[in-house]
Protein backbone atom coordinates (compact mmCIF):
# COMPACT_ATOMS: atom_id res chain seq x y z
CA UNK A 1 0.00 0.00 0.00
CA UNK A 2 1.52 3.12 -0.79
CA UNK A 3 -0.59 6.78 0.07
CA UNK A 4 -0.55 10.15 -2.05
CA UNK A 5 -0.36 13.16 -0.12
CA UNK A 6 -1.01 16.41 -1.61
CA UNK A 7 0.15 19.40 0.25
CA UNK A 8 -2.54 21.59 -0.68
CA UNK A 9 -2.33 25.28 -0.67
CA UNK A 10 1.14 26.43 -0.01
CA UNK A 11 0.16 29.68 1.59
CA UNK A 12 -1.90 27.78 4.20
CA UNK A 13 -1.22 25.42 6.70
CA UNK A 14 -0.32 22.29 4.46
CA UNK A 15 3.04 22.41 4.36
CA UNK A 16 3.75 22.89 8.41
CA UNK A 17 1.15 19.58 8.86
CA UNK A 18 2.61 17.63 6.68
CA UNK A 19 6.24 18.07 7.71
CA UNK A 20 5.13 18.19 11.54
CA UNK A 21 3.13 14.84 11.24
CA UNK A 22 6.43 13.37 9.68
CA UNK A 23 8.88 14.53 12.35
CA UNK A 24 6.30 13.38 15.28
CA UNK A 25 6.28 10.25 13.90
CA UNK A 26 2.42 10.62 13.33
CA UNK A 27 2.80 8.59 9.94
CA UNK A 28 2.49 4.91 9.96
CA UNK A 29 2.07 4.42 6.49
CA UNK A 30 4.01 4.35 3.24
CA UNK A 31 3.83 7.81 1.93
CA UNK A 32 4.89 9.72 -1.14
CA UNK A 33 4.10 13.76 -1.36
CA UNK A 34 2.97 15.89 -4.25
CA UNK A 35 4.35 19.15 -4.19
CA UNK A 36 7.15 21.57 -4.74
CA UNK A 37 10.47 20.27 -3.22
CA UNK A 38 11.73 23.93 -2.43
CA UNK A 39 8.57 25.23 -1.10
CA UNK A 40 8.95 21.77 1.65
CA UNK A 41 12.32 21.88 2.09
CA UNK A 42 11.64 25.94 3.13
CA UNK A 43 8.86 25.34 5.72
CA UNK A 44 11.14 22.57 6.98
CA UNK A 45 13.96 25.72 7.36
CA UNK A 46 11.58 27.78 8.94
CA UNK A 47 9.94 25.19 11.22
CA UNK A 48 13.26 23.42 12.39
CA UNK A 49 11.03 19.85 11.34
CA UNK A 50 13.88 18.24 10.25
CA UNK A 51 12.41 16.19 8.01
CA UNK A 52 14.80 14.32 5.13
CA UNK A 53 12.87 15.58 1.84
CA UNK A 54 14.20 13.32 -1.23
CA UNK A 55 13.15 13.64 -4.55
CA UNK A 56 11.35 10.59 -6.22
CA UNK A 57 9.50 9.73 -9.73
CA UNK A 58 6.97 8.00 -9.76
CA UNK A 59 7.15 4.03 -10.15
CA UNK A 60 10.48 4.19 -8.46
CA UNK A 61 11.38 2.38 -5.45
CA UNK A 62 10.85 4.26 -2.02
CA UNK A 63 13.86 5.38 -0.02
CA UNK A 64 14.66 3.41 3.08
CA UNK A 65 14.73 6.56 4.96
CA UNK A 66 13.33 10.36 4.30
CA UNK A 67 9.92 11.64 3.41
CA UNK A 68 9.47 11.10 -0.91
CA UNK A 69 8.50 14.42 -3.17
CA UNK A 70 7.11 14.08 -6.78
CA UNK A 71 8.59 17.66 -6.89
CA UNK A 72 6.21 19.87 -9.67
CA UNK A 73 8.64 22.81 -10.13
CA UNK A 74 5.63 25.38 -10.08
CA UNK A 75 6.81 27.44 -6.98
CA UNK A 76 9.43 28.24 -5.29
CA UNK A 77 9.74 30.15 -1.91
CA UNK A 78 10.45 33.63 -3.49
CA UNK A 79 6.94 33.10 -4.98
CA UNK A 80 5.36 32.62 -1.87
CA UNK A 81 2.94 34.88 0.15
CA UNK A 82 2.57 33.04 3.26
CA UNK A 83 -0.35 33.46 4.89
CA UNK A 84 -2.23 35.52 1.72
CA UNK A 85 -4.52 34.72 -0.96
CA UNK A 86 -2.43 34.03 -4.12
CA UNK A 87 -2.94 32.69 -7.80
CA UNK A 88 0.36 30.81 -7.83
CA UNK A 89 -0.41 28.75 -4.79
CA UNK A 90 -4.14 28.29 -5.84
CA UNK A 91 -2.63 27.13 -9.23
CA UNK A 92 -0.02 24.35 -8.33
CA UNK A 93 -2.39 23.54 -5.27
CA UNK A 94 -4.76 22.30 -8.46
CA UNK A 95 -1.83 20.48 -10.14
CA UNK A 96 -0.66 18.28 -7.60
CA UNK A 97 -4.44 17.01 -7.02
CA UNK A 98 -4.62 16.02 -10.60
CA UNK A 99 -1.04 14.23 -10.85
CA UNK A 100 -2.23 12.46 -7.70
CA UNK A 101 -5.80 11.68 -9.17
CA UNK A 102 -3.97 10.25 -12.30
CA UNK A 103 -1.48 8.31 -9.89
CA UNK A 104 -4.22 6.62 -8.11
CA UNK A 105 -6.00 6.09 -11.84
CA UNK A 106 -3.34 4.11 -12.68
CA UNK A 107 -2.47 2.38 -9.84
CA UNK A 108 0.67 4.30 -8.88
CA UNK A 109 -0.68 4.66 -5.52
CA UNK A 110 -3.53 3.44 -3.38
CA UNK A 111 -5.23 6.07 -2.21
CA UNK A 112 -4.98 10.12 -2.22
CA UNK A 113 -5.09 12.05 0.86
CA UNK A 114 -5.11 15.91 0.43
CA UNK A 115 -4.70 18.87 2.53
CA UNK A 116 -6.65 22.10 1.91
CA UNK A 117 -6.65 24.62 -1.03
CA UNK A 118 -8.27 27.49 -0.82
CA UNK A 119 -11.21 27.97 -3.34
CA UNK A 120 -10.60 31.91 -3.74
CA UNK A 121 -6.99 31.40 -4.78
CA UNK A 122 -7.39 27.92 -7.31
CA UNK A 123 -10.58 29.85 -8.73
CA UNK A 124 -7.99 32.93 -10.02
CA UNK A 125 -6.62 30.98 -12.47
CA UNK A 126 -9.81 28.12 -12.59
CA UNK A 127 -12.70 29.85 -12.51
CA UNK A 128 -14.75 27.15 -13.07
CA UNK A 129 -13.10 25.25 -9.63
CA UNK A 130 -15.37 24.52 -6.87
CA UNK A 131 -13.52 22.25 -4.68
CA UNK A 132 -11.60 18.99 -4.04
CA UNK A 133 -14.52 16.59 -4.72
CA UNK A 134 -15.61 17.85 -8.13
CA UNK A 135 -11.91 18.13 -9.33
CA UNK A 136 -11.56 14.76 -8.51
CA UNK A 137 -14.62 13.19 -9.45
CA UNK A 138 -14.79 15.40 -12.84
CA UNK A 139 -11.38 14.03 -13.55
CA UNK A 140 -12.03 10.07 -12.88
CA UNK A 141 -15.70 10.50 -14.92
CA UNK A 142 -17.59 9.97 -11.93
CA UNK A 143 -20.97 12.28 -11.64
CA UNK A 144 -22.44 10.57 -8.36
CA UNK A 145 -20.03 11.35 -5.42
CA UNK A 146 -20.82 12.45 -1.91
CA UNK A 147 -19.06 13.79 0.94
CA UNK A 148 -18.29 11.13 4.01
CA UNK A 149 -17.62 13.40 6.92
CA UNK A 150 -15.87 10.43 9.70
CA UNK A 151 -15.37 11.35 13.19
CA UNK A 152 -14.85 8.39 16.62
CA UNK A 153 -18.60 10.13 17.46
CA UNK A 154 -20.42 9.89 14.38
CA UNK A 155 -20.39 9.35 10.54
CA UNK A 156 -22.62 11.68 7.96
CA UNK A 157 -23.35 11.61 4.28
CA UNK A 158 -24.88 14.13 2.11
CA UNK A 159 -27.58 14.06 -0.69
CA UNK A 160 -25.99 17.34 -1.85
CA UNK A 161 -23.11 19.59 -0.66
CA UNK A 162 -21.60 22.99 -2.47
CA UNK A 163 -24.71 23.98 -3.94
CA UNK A 164 -27.25 26.81 -2.47
CA UNK A 165 -29.73 25.54 -0.26
CA UNK A 166 -32.20 26.16 -3.21
CA UNK A 167 -30.15 23.46 -5.57
CA UNK A 168 -30.35 21.56 -2.51
CA UNK A 169 -33.79 21.08 -2.60
CA UNK A 170 -34.12 20.04 -5.66
CA UNK A 171 -31.78 17.70 -5.74
CA UNK A 172 -33.54 15.90 -3.17
CA UNK A 173 -34.61 12.86 -5.31
CA UNK A 174 -35.20 9.26 -5.10
CA UNK A 175 -32.80 7.98 -7.52
CA UNK A 176 -30.24 10.68 -5.82
CA UNK A 177 -30.85 9.46 -2.51
CA UNK A 178 -30.53 6.00 -3.43
CA UNK A 179 -27.22 6.29 -5.01
CA UNK A 180 -26.18 8.27 -1.44
CA UNK A 181 -27.83 4.84 0.89
CA UNK A 182 -26.11 2.39 -1.29
CA UNK A 183 -22.48 4.33 -1.19
CA UNK A 184 -22.98 4.98 2.67
CA UNK A 185 -23.53 0.85 3.35
CA UNK A 186 -20.99 -0.01 0.96
CA UNK A 187 -18.00 2.33 2.64
CA UNK A 188 -19.59 1.99 6.68
CA UNK A 189 -19.47 -2.27 6.05
CA UNK A 190 -15.82 -1.03 5.91
CA UNK A 191 -15.33 0.96 8.76
CA UNK A 192 -17.82 -0.42 11.79
CA UNK A 193 -19.13 -3.78 12.16
CA UNK A 194 -23.11 -4.33 12.02
CA UNK A 195 -23.57 -0.59 11.15
CA UNK A 196 -26.63 1.25 11.07
CA UNK A 197 -28.07 3.46 9.09
CA UNK A 198 -30.51 6.46 9.34
CA UNK A 199 -32.01 8.60 7.29
CA UNK A 200 -32.50 12.58 7.85
CA UNK A 201 -35.89 13.74 6.60
CA UNK A 202 -35.40 17.74 4.88
CA UNK A 203 -38.22 19.44 6.40
CA UNK A 204 -39.00 20.05 10.43
CA UNK A 205 -40.24 17.19 11.82
CA UNK A 206 -39.46 14.93 8.99
CA UNK A 207 -42.40 16.87 7.12
CA UNK A 208 -44.77 16.06 9.67
CA UNK A 209 -46.68 13.65 7.11
CA UNK A 210 -47.17 16.50 4.77
CA UNK A 211 -48.24 19.76 7.11
CA UNK A 212 -44.60 21.05 6.30
CA UNK A 213 -43.38 19.70 3.27
CA UNK A 214 -44.16 16.47 0.77
CA UNK A 215 -40.30 15.82 -0.10
CA UNK A 216 -40.18 12.79 2.46
CA UNK A 217 -43.48 10.95 1.28
CA UNK A 218 -42.52 11.64 -2.24
CA UNK A 219 -38.65 10.72 -2.83
CA UNK A 220 -37.00 9.89 0.90
CA UNK A 221 -39.43 7.35 2.20
CA UNK A 222 -39.08 5.44 -1.14
CA UNK A 223 -36.09 5.63 -1.46
CA UNK A 224 -35.56 4.27 2.09
CA UNK A 225 -38.50 1.45 1.37
CA UNK A 226 -35.66 0.62 -2.00
CA UNK A 227 -32.61 0.24 0.09
CA UNK A 228 -34.02 -1.91 2.75
CA UNK A 229 -35.85 -4.15 -0.05
CA UNK A 230 -31.82 -4.82 -0.91
CA UNK A 231 -30.77 -5.68 2.76
CA UNK A 232 -29.96 -2.32 3.46
CA UNK A 233 -29.15 -1.63 7.39
CA UNK A 234 -31.26 1.65 6.55
CA UNK A 235 -33.95 3.45 8.61
CA UNK A 236 -36.21 6.54 8.39
CA UNK A 237 -36.59 9.16 7.86
CA UNK A 238 -36.73 10.84 11.12
CA UNK A 239 -37.27 14.93 12.31
CA UNK A 240 -33.32 15.89 12.46
CA UNK A 241 -33.78 17.76 15.62
CA UNK A 242 -33.88 14.59 17.46
CA UNK A 243 -31.82 12.37 15.20
CA UNK A 244 -28.33 13.68 15.99
CA UNK A 245 -29.02 12.72 19.55
CA UNK A 246 -29.94 9.54 18.85
CA UNK A 247 -27.11 8.63 17.17
CA UNK A 248 -24.90 10.62 19.62
CA UNK A 249 -26.04 10.08 23.17
CA UNK A 250 -28.27 7.09 22.95
CA UNK A 251 -25.81 5.44 19.99
CA UNK A 252 -28.47 3.78 18.05
CA UNK A 253 -27.20 5.04 14.69
CA UNK A 254 -23.63 4.74 13.10
CA UNK A 255 -24.00 6.95 10.31
CA UNK A 256 -26.64 9.57 8.96
CA UNK A 257 -27.60 10.48 5.49
CA UNK A 258 -28.55 14.03 5.69
CA UNK A 259 -30.08 16.07 2.78
CA UNK A 260 -27.82 18.89 2.27
CA UNK A 261 -24.43 20.18 3.48
CA UNK A 262 -25.05 21.95 6.53
CA UNK A 263 -27.29 19.12 8.17
CA UNK A 264 -24.40 16.92 8.36
CA UNK A 265 -21.45 19.31 8.59
CA UNK A 266 -22.66 21.38 11.72
CA UNK A 267 -22.98 18.93 14.34
CA UNK A 268 -19.79 16.89 12.91
CA UNK A 269 -18.05 20.21 13.34
CA UNK A 270 -19.44 20.88 16.60
CA UNK A 271 -18.57 17.18 18.11
CA UNK A 272 -15.14 16.39 16.66
CA UNK A 273 -14.01 19.33 14.36
CA UNK A 274 -10.14 18.65 14.74
CA UNK A 275 -10.44 14.66 13.93
CA UNK A 276 -13.32 14.93 11.18
CA UNK A 277 -12.35 13.47 8.47
CA UNK A 278 -13.61 13.99 4.62
CA UNK A 279 -14.14 10.64 2.53
CA UNK A 280 -15.27 11.14 -1.18
CA UNK A 281 -17.53 8.47 -1.89
CA UNK A 282 -18.42 7.27 -5.73
CA UNK A 283 -15.02 7.62 -7.33
CA UNK A 284 -13.52 4.91 -8.84
CA UNK A 285 -10.69 5.73 -6.06
CA UNK A 286 -9.68 6.36 -2.81
CA UNK A 287 -9.54 9.87 -1.41
CA UNK A 288 -9.83 11.28 2.04
CA UNK A 289 -9.30 14.81 3.13
CA UNK A 290 -8.84 17.21 6.21
CA UNK A 291 -11.92 18.50 6.89
CA UNK A 292 -10.25 22.33 7.50
CA UNK A 293 -9.35 25.27 5.71
CA UNK A 294 -6.16 26.67 4.64
CA UNK A 295 -5.93 28.76 7.95
CA UNK A 296 -4.18 31.36 6.41
CA UNK A 297 -4.37 33.03 9.78
CA UNK A 298 -1.70 30.92 11.57
CA UNK A 299 -0.10 29.20 8.25
CA UNK A 300 3.79 28.64 9.22
CA UNK A 301 3.53 29.04 12.75
CA UNK A 302 3.95 25.71 14.01
CA UNK A 303 0.46 26.15 15.60
CA UNK A 304 -1.98 24.33 13.53
CA UNK A 305 -3.02 21.08 14.79
CA UNK A 306 -1.90 17.64 13.17
CA UNK A 307 -4.93 15.64 14.38
CA UNK A 308 -7.05 16.00 11.18
CA UNK A 309 -4.24 15.00 9.01
CA UNK A 310 -3.09 12.09 10.97
CA UNK A 311 -6.94 10.81 11.02
CA UNK A 312 -7.20 11.34 7.37
CA UNK A 313 -4.14 9.74 6.49
CA UNK A 314 -5.44 6.49 8.83
CA UNK A 315 -8.48 6.12 7.12
CA UNK A 316 -7.00 6.12 3.60
CA UNK A 317 -4.69 3.25 4.54
CA UNK A 318 -8.19 1.48 6.16
CA UNK A 319 -10.36 2.50 3.40
CA UNK A 320 -7.45 1.54 0.62
CA UNK A 321 -6.89 -2.24 2.66
CA UNK A 322 -10.44 -3.10 1.11
CA UNK A 323 -10.01 -1.83 -2.74
CA UNK A 324 -12.36 1.01 -4.59
CA UNK A 325 -15.57 2.72 -3.15
CA UNK A 326 -17.32 2.29 -6.32
CA UNK A 327 -20.02 0.50 -7.45
CA UNK A 328 -23.24 0.56 -9.22
CA UNK A 329 -26.26 0.03 -6.94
Amino acid sequence: MLLGITVGDSSGVGPEILLRSFAAGQIHHPAIVFGDLDVLRFCNEKLACGVSLIPHNLGDPLPDTGLPVVDHALLIRDQLRIGEVSADSGSAARHYVISATRAALDGSISAIVTLPMNKEATQKSDPSFIGHTELIGGLCNAPDVTIMLASHQLIVTHVSTHVSLRRAIEMVKKDRICAILHLTCEALARLRPNPRIAVAGLNPHAGENGLFGDEEQREIVPAVAWARDRGLPVEGPFPPDTLFYQAVRKNRYDAIVCMYHDQGHVPLKLLDFEAGVNITLGLPIIRTSVDHGTAFDIAWQGVASTANFVSAVDYAARLAAGGPLHSTP
